[in-house]
């Protein structure tokens, strides 16, 4: 099916507007996809982890302590429990140190011992983590118990430099990433066979698609299996059945037709254009024109005369046309494919800001059967 996949950058030289839809003919085509690309099953997701540490060995880039007293009592408190104790706060200069909000993501079925990414981002002033080392940090879940602790050197992608004068930064050099830079140390227990149901969530709820998933799970395993429950969930209640993972495995590999709504979606910051395969338009006629305005502006140098008492004087010349283009008619035939749509749209020479305008004047005037979502 990816051999019905199209695009069109057309719409005019200045601005690239992309244009994209599935098929040629007058009926939309639709690709059959797996179960497990378009829903979830309920409970095997990921678990978000936070956590508050310390990233040390900074080459003078660290927070200053005195715009970050977070940062100097968490230093204070690590060598505490290092044994070095009886320090004196308004002795410590050091800016090799920074405080940094540690976050990952535990996998599903994540097993003690394995590892996972951590991202490090900077708490306080700290110009740079590059070169920095995280110090052992507890990362807890949403329940406040901990699953995993991170450690180790981090790798930052931006860098800055900066001199008496100038100074250049690229990317963000305060945030870093550890790869497998954290331990699970508790796992989130899932049992399958101890479920009595199963439930499919849809990542994009909709009536139809929630009624096919249904369908084609009582064809595959068996009358009144699954039940649509509403439009993002579909409950499997496999009766007398004890293997549940397989049941799953077999679940997720059966294929539907997901459906949706019409809608185009449109990008003004970047003249991005996206019309869906079954956008559908009223018999309608566009036009588009308009004025240019020039404004010329040219210098000229008016010297005397050699030998003659006067000055030279710099006299602007300006030039003013104004040209006003002929305003042409395009009838966009209704109840046609998104091919002759487009084509309609071509023929007038338009740009992707004039595309955009007349978009959304065909939706003012009724004529759009589509969501018209503008981000």
């Amino acid at each position: 099916m990816l051999s019905d996949l199209r695009l069109s950058f057309s719409l005019g030289p200045a601005v690239l507007a992309v244009l994209i839809w599935f098929g040629l003919g007058a009926e939309p085509v639709h690709a059959d996809v797996r179960i497990k690309d378009i829903a979830s099953f309920e409970g095997v997701r990921e678990n978000q982890l936070v956590g508050y540490g310390l990233v040390v060995g900074l080459d003078g880039t660290g927070d200053r302590l005195r715009n970050s007293p977070f940062t100097q009592r968490s230093l204070e408190g690590m060598l505490e429990r290092l044994g070095v104790g009886n320090l004196s706060t308004e002795t410590m200069r050091t800016a090799n140190t920074a405080a940094v909000i540690v976050t990952a993501n535990l996998p599903p079925f994540a097993r003690r011992g394995s590892t996972i990414d951590v991202v490090v981002s900077s708490l306080g002033d700290a110009a740079s983590l590059r070169g920095g080392t995280l110090i052992v940090t507890p990362l807890a879940g949403a329940d406040g118990a901990v699953y995993a602790v991170a450690q180790g050197p981090i790798a930052v992608a931006g860098y800055a430099a900066q001199g008496v004068n100038a100074s250049i930064v690229e990317g963000v050099p305060t945030v870093a990433r550890i790869e497998n830079g954290a331990t699970v140390e508790n796992e989130v227990g899932l049992s399958f066979n101890s479920l009595h149901s199963v439930r499919i969530a849809l990542r994009t709820p909709d009536f139809t698609t929630a009624a096919r998933v249904q369908e084609v799970i009582n064809r595959a395993i068996g009358p009144n299996t699954a039940i649509a429950l509403d439009p993002g969930t579909v409950e499997v209640r496999p009766d007398g059945k004890t293997d549940i993972f397989g049941l799953m495995s077999q679940i997720e590999g059966l294929r539907i037709q997901p459906d949706s709504i019409a809608k185009v979606v449109i990008d003004a910051r970047s003249g991005t254009i996206v019309i869906g395969a079954d956008v559908r338009i009223a018999r309608v006629a566009v036009s588009q024109g308009g004025l240019t305005v020039i404004v010329r502006e040219d210098i000229e140098v008016s010297q005397p005369a050699p030998f003659s008492i006067g000055e030279t004087v710099v006299v602007p010349q300006t030039n003013v046309q104004v040209q006003e283009r002929e305003t042409q008619f395009t009838v966009l035939e209704g109840d046609v494919s998104l091919q002759r749509l487009v084509d309609g749209l071509n023929a007038i020479g338009l740009g992707a800001t004039q595309t955009i305008s007349i978009l959304q004047a065909i939706k003012a005037a009724g004529a759009l059967y589509a969501d018209l979502e503008i981000i």
